[in-house]
C-alpha cells in the first residue's frame, strides 16, 4: 500500500490485524504506524477500532515522523501477552515503547490491558522465594517525546508502571483512568523522569504503588484534579540514591483527593543524595483515611552501618502546604523528618485541618530539622521551627 499525501487514517485491520484477542496483531500495528509516520502534508491517524481486542507483543513506535503531528485513535482493546511464560525471549522491561516522536496524540475511549497478575504473583515484593521477579513490563513508556498528549484512555492491570515518561517535554495527560489492585506491586500510575513541562489533570488513579511518582531532573510539573486511591499517594522521590545529584523544582499539586492511600503528599530522599528540591506547592488536598497525609522523609538508607553517618543530603526548600483537610489513619498526621545536615528551609503550612480516622483519637505533628512558618488555622499544631 503506497503512502498517499491525502490519506489520513491507517486502520490496523487494513494491515492484517484480526482483533479476536488470540491472534498476534503486532505486525499489523507496526505496519500501520510505519506508513502513517511517513505522511507529510496531513495529520495521519492510526486507528485501533472499537469492538475488537488486539493481542500484541512488545512493540516500538519510533519517530521522528514526517508530519508535525501524528494521532493514535484508540477505541478498541489492546492486551499484553498473559504472564511471564508468554514473554520468554523478550525484553521484559517494556510492553509498548514510543520514542523520538514530536506531536503525538493518543486519544480514544479504548482500554489497554497489561494482564499483570502473572507478574505480580512472582514479584519479590509479594513472595521472596528463589527465582522471584524484580522487573516486569511497563505498559506505556514514552522516551524523548515532545508535544505529547494522552487523553480519554483506560489503562488497567499493568505488570509494573502504567505510564513512564523519560526525557520528555511539553506533555499533557488528562481525562483518563489508571486502575490496578491495591496489592499489585510496583504498579505506579504515572512515573516522571528527566522531563519538563508536564500537565496531569482530571485523572482517576488507583494502583499498588504511587499514583504519581516524580523522579530526578524534573521541573515545571502541574498536577490537578486527581482522585488517588488505592495506592501510595503522590510522591516526589525517592531521590538521590547512589549519591546522585538531584535537581527537582517547580512542582504544583492542586485539588487532589486521597482515599485510603499509604501516603498523601510525600517527598522522600536518600541520605547519600545531593542537590536540591525546591519550589513545591501542595494545595486543596482532601484526605480520607490516609496513613501519612503530609510527609517529608530524608532518611532513606539501605546500608545500615552508614545510615546517619553521611555528611551529604538533598536540600529541600520552599515547600508549601495550603488548604489540606481530612482524616489520618495514624497518630502522626504531619511528619516532616528532615536531614540534620541539610535542614528543610522555608516550609509553609497554611489552613490545615487533619483529624484522626479513629474515633476519640488525636493526631499530632512531628518535625526534625524542619524550618518554616504556619499561617491560618493549622490542626494538628505546627511543629515547624522558625528560620535562624
Amino acid at each position: 500500500m503506497s503512502v498517499n499525501a491525502q490519506k489520513r487514517e491507517f486502520n490496523v485491520l487494513n494491515y492484517g490485524a484480526v482483533g479476536n484477542g488470540q491472534v498476534d496483531d503486532s505486525t499489523a500495528f507496526v505496519k500501520a504506524w510505519n506508513e502513517a509516520c511517513q505522511v507529510v502534508e496531513v495529520t495521519p491517524t492510526v486507528v485501533i477500532p472499537k469492538g475488537k481486542t488486539f493481542l500484541v507483543q512488545p512493540l516500538t513506535f519510533a519517530g521522528p515522523c514526517k508530519s508535525s503531528n501524528i494521532n493514535i485513535m484508540l477505541s478498541g482493546v489492546i492486551k499484553a501477552p498473559d504472564g511471564p511464560n508468554n514473554w520468554k525471549g523478550k525484553d521484559i522491561s517494556t510492553w509498548i515503547l514510543f520514542k523520538d516522536i514530536t506531536g503525538l496524540n493518543v486519544d480514544g475511549s479504548g482500554t489497554v490491558d497489561g494482564q499483570g497478575k502473572g507478574w505480580w504473583d512472582i514479584s519479590c515484593k509479594i513472595n521472596k522465594r528463589k527465582g522471584c521477579g524484580t522487573l516486569a513490563p511497563t505498559t506505556f513508556r514514552f522516551r524523548s517525546c515532545k508535544h505529547l498528549k494522552i487523553r480519554n484512555i483506560n489503562l488497567i492491570n499493568s505488570p509494573q508502571t502504567h505510564i513512564s515518561l523519560l526525557g520528555c517535554q511539553d506533555v499533557e495527560i488528562s481525562s483518563s483512568t489508571i486502575q490496578s489492585p491495591g496489592n499489585s506491586p510496583n504498579t505506579d500510575g504515572i512515573h516522571l523522569q528527566s522531563s519538563t513541562q508536564v500537565s496531569i489533570h482530571n485523572m482517576e488513579i488507583g494502583d499498588g504503588d504511587d499514583c504519581i511518582s516524580i523522579g530526578d531532573d524534573i521541573s515545571y510539573i502541574n498536577i490537578t484534579e486527581v482522585n488517588c486511591g488505592p495506592g501510595h499517594g503522590i510522591s516526589i522521590g525517592s531521590l538521590g540514591k547512589g549519591g546522585g545529584v538531584v535537581n527537582v523544582h517547580d512542582i504544583t499539586v492542586n485539588h487532589v483527593n486521597f482515599k485510603e492511600t499509604t501516603n498523601g503528599a510525600r517527598i522522600k530522599t536518600w541520605q547519600v543524595g545531593k542537590g536540591t528540591v525546591q519550589h513545591i506547592m501542595f494545595s486543596n488536598m482532601n484526605f480520607t483515611n490516609v496513613k501519612n497525609p503530609i510527609i517529608i522523609d530524608q532518611y532513606y538508607c539501605d546500608v545500615a552501618d552508614k545510615c546517619g553517618k553521611t555528611d551529604t543530603g538533598v536540600q529541600i526548600s520552599d515547600v508549601q502546604y495550603n488548604e489540606a483537610f481530612g482524616t489520618s489513619q495514624t497518630e502522626v498526621a504531619i511528619n516532616l523528618n528532615c536531614s540534620h545536615n541539610f535542614p528543610c528551609k522555608n516550609i509553609k503550612l497554611n489552613n490545615i485541618n487533619l483529624t484522626s480516622a479513629v474515633p476519640r483519637k488525636q493526631v499530632v505533628s512531628e518535625c526534625n530539622f524542619a524550618h518554616g512558618v504556619a499561617t491560618g488555622v493549622v490542626i494538628p499544631k505546627s511543629c515547624l521551627e522558625l528560620e535562624n
